[in-house]
């Protein structure tokens, strides 16, 4: 069952609208509603019901429509409770509950640091919204309180998202709808907060100073009241130009170069999941040969730019004929002092050109992500961990994207190696993690064949590994062939660049690498 006050009353069972007659019955049902799993005496169902000018036959009344909520909805879900009655909801039955999860969830990202996230989740919670509240009810005297909080529930919603969205630095485009929000609330002291703050990011520092007078004139002349002091230090720092007011630009960035045209998706979901705590700007880099048609492809690269930025994503995006094009992403993200180059590939993937040359020389850590068309793992994010150079980058990437997609991360370590298994060596990269990113690990023993390691990737979904450390001259090695071959998870090789991470210990080098063992 489900309850809808967000707009006129609704009731819905299996996708199937309920008719719930009479004036009387959905009145009494909104009242039930709006103190949902709480008994409600009689008496207060009578004052509100009649306005305080009950029939003698108010209580009798009363328990007719309440058998006849019954029938449409069920004896489970509307009770007797003592001298009262009370309808049962379950979680995110009624839309109001629903409403205030995600606000209160979203308030929780904000204050996390995520505030595409937190945009987001605001945007679904209004969208629960279908017009004024208990629009059916907007004459009913009973009914007044509830519209009236209902209406500053939802406008205090609206402010959070402008936080949000102030804060995910999408100024620009909330200018219009703030210009709106204040005209139709021009006491409000925390819209007219945003807009000055929204109109002075876009520089137009006099128009948001012109707010602060207009908003003071109103208040002075209706209220005798001046500003508030948050409002008058906005005021000041304004006109100080303080560098305090601007959203500032994000300290990390991740480069997406796809080197096949349909594979911007895969990349795009792994760097959305990078991009949001801490916030990190995404690059989204279109290399074309120079006989290729440029148009499309900035075109396309800008769709994708602008898809990121309206869920939050700080990006920009860049196409161009380039007939080296691994130079040309080496160069960039030198330029653009990026912390992550991501790629796609397909086996076999350091005989690449392209690849040999971004492996070889790119400054910043690289990600080669082989994708797969059709991958149903749900489980963790599963590292394989040996403890060299390469490995420690791939853990500290698995870690970032675990914690993004709220998942379990799974450190594999060979059971055996030369001396003993790597059970010490994923204890020391268990606790830098818990150090660094607050989040447990699952650390696992696996055999060294082919099979062993994918049988554990079996319900992965996703498969980090770094690359060995003689890959220049010797290749992948057979296990990592096997995983980009026949893996059914994605596969993320990485290799640490010159500004490692932090995650590595200085010895982080041991004997206990995927090239050691079995390898039939």
């Amino acid at each position: 069952m489900e309850f809808r006050i967000l707009g006129p009353l609704e009731v819905w069972h299996d996708e199937a609208s309920v008719r719930i007659p009479g004036v009387k019955e959905r009145a009494l049902l909104v009242l039930l509603l709006l103190h949902a799993n709480e008994p409600v005496p009689v008496d207060r169902l009578i004052d509100e019901l009649w306005d305080g000018r009950p029939p003698p036959t108010a209580r009798k009344s009363i328990q007719v429509r309440i058998a006849a909520l019954r029938r449409g909805l069920g004896a489970d879900t509307v009770q007797t409770r003592g001298d009262g009655y009370a309808i049962v909801v379950g979680h995110d039955e009624l839309d109001l509950h629903r409403f205030e999860r995600l606000v209160s969830e979203a308030r929780e990202q904000l204050a996390a640091g995520e505030p595409g996230t937190a945009t987001q989740t605001l945007a679904e919670g209004l969208a629960l919204w279908r017009g004024s509240p208990l629009a059916d009810f907007a004459y009913e005297s009973f009914a007044q309180p509830a519209i009236a909080r209902l209406e500053e529930l939802r406008l205090a919603a609206v402010e959070l998202r402008n936080d949000a969205e102030l804060a995910a630095g999408r100024h620009g485009h909330l200018v219009g709808e703030l210009e709106e929000l204040v005209a139709s609330h021009p006491l409000r002291e925390r819209l007219a907060g945003q807009l000055m703050l929204a109109l002075y990011r876009d520089e137009r520092q006099a128009e948001a100073l012109a707010v602060y007078t207009r908003l003071r004139d109103h208040l002075v002349t209706d209220l005798g009241l001046e500003p508030s002091p948050a409002l008058q230090n906005l005021q000041q720092a304004i006109l100080r130009q303080e560098p305090d007011l601007d959203p500032g630009s994000p300290e990390r960035s991740v480069l997406l170069a796809p080197l096949e045209q349909d594979r911007w998706e895969p990349l795009i979901a792994l760097a959305e999941s990078l991009a949001r705590r801490p916030r990190r700007e995404v690059i989204l880099a279109r290399l074309i040969p120079p006989t290729g048609d440029l148009g499309p492809a900035a075109a396309d690269t800008n769709h994708h730019r602008q898809t990121l930025l309206d869920r939050g994503v700080v990006a920009r995006a860049v196409a161009f004929t380039s007939s080296s094009p691994g130079d040309d992403l080496v160069r960039i993200a030198l330029e653009q002092d990026v912390d992550l180059l991501l790629v796609d590939a397909a086996p076999p993937l350091v005989e690449t050109p392209v690849l040999e040359t971004v492996l070889a020389r790119a400054p910043c850590d690289v990600g080669v992500l082989v994708p797969r068309e059709q991958s149903t793992g749900a489980g963790p994010v599963l590292v394989l961990f040996g403890g060299s150079e390469h490995d420690w980058a791939a853990v500290e990437l698995g870690a970032w994207i675990a914690r993004a997609q709220d998942v379990s991360l799974r450190l594999g370590g060979p059971s055996h190696g030369r001396e003993r298994d790597a059970s010490r060596t994923l204890g020391s990269a268990s606790l830098a993690v818990q150090r660094v990113l607050g989040i447990a690990t699952e650390p696992v023993l696996v055999g060294t064949r082919e099979a062993d390691v994918l049988a554990q990737a079996d319900d992965a979904r996703l498969v980090v590994a770094g690359l060995p450390a003689r890959w220049r001259t010797d290749g992948l090695g057979p296990t990592r062939s096997a995983l980009a071959a026949s893996a059914t998870a994605p596969v993320l090789l990485v290799r640490r660049g010159l500004r490692p991470g932090g995650l590595a210990p200085r010895d982080s080098l041991t004997r206990f690498t995927w090239t050691l063992g079995p390898t039939h």
